[in-house]
């Protein structure tokens, strides 16, 4: 998402019986099963990767990881790689007994309902608010950004609670955050969504999703403290925005 971001460090949560490593760039989707992994305690070790030379910060080539070159891709301690977000999300939660509160086990409709909002987000909001960022797409940005409009629409009327699904945080809530995330670099502003900017409220006050923040060196530069960019990003651009401590 964004460009010239400094390298982040390796970091690591709680739990020491999955050693993973998680390729990601600072604000990037790569953040949401990052923020899962905070939420769930898992030892995680963050590698970043140069969008520009595929290379990772610890020395290899990130195309022979995820032959797409896109973050975010899971390496597991048995050298396996897992790709695409979601998935990563669900493997994450699936992982240890605490994740059923992120995504509840196989038989529970409420799986089959946080199942459905990652489809939603991946397809309705992600992919067409990347292309808000593409200028190669600036003829139809317009279009673009009337339908991620309608989608958020009907989003922030179907909050069952202070989340998606009711009172629990779950692996859709955070890839929901990270994409919102970006709407004031895709000219889309949430307040007339109330539901939706409080939603960004909430989940930046999570104390391990400040952690996931602060280890990416994500700093909040809104009023509300509500949007997250790299520092690097901040320090080098001409956005006026005054920054506010997550």
């Amino acid at each position: 998402m964004f460009n010239d971001i400094e390298q982040a460090a390796p970091t690591a949560c709680m739990r020491e019986e999955i050693a993973m490593k998680l390729y990601m760039n600072a604000a990037a989707c790569s953040l949401s099963p990052h923020i899962v992994c905070r939420e769930l305690g898992l030892d995680i070790e963050l590698v970043e990767v140069d969008r520009k030379t595929h290379r990772t910060s610890d020395g290899r080539d990130y195309l022979a990881i995820n032959g797409n070159g896109y973050v975010p891709a899971l390496m597991l301690d048995d050298g396996k790689v897992l790709t695409e977000g979601p998935a990563i999300a669900q493997f994450l939660a699936d992982s240890v007994p605490q994740g059923a509160a992120m995504l509840p086990e196989v038989g529970n409709l409420r799986r089959n309902e946080v199942q459905s909002y990652l489809n939603f987000i991946s397809a309705e909001l992600h992919k067409p608010m990347v292309l808000l960022f593409e200028p190669a797409y600036a003829s139809v940005h317009e279009r673009i950004r009337a339908q991620v409009s309608k989608r958020l629409s009907w989003l922030s009327g179907r909050f069952a609670g202070p989340y998606l699904t009711g009172e629990a945080f779950t692996v859709a809530d955070a890839y929901l955050f990270v994409c919102l995330n970006w709407s004031p670099w895709t000219e889309i502003n949430l307040k007339q969504w109330p539901a939706l900017h409080g939603f960004m409220a909430r989940v930046a006050a999570r104390p391990k999703v400040r952690e996931a923040l602060r280890a990416e060196d994500l700093e909040a530069f809104d009023a509300d403290g509500v949007y997250f960019a790299p520092n690097a990003y901040l320090a080098s651009s001409d956005w006026t925005g005054v920054p506010v401590q997550p």
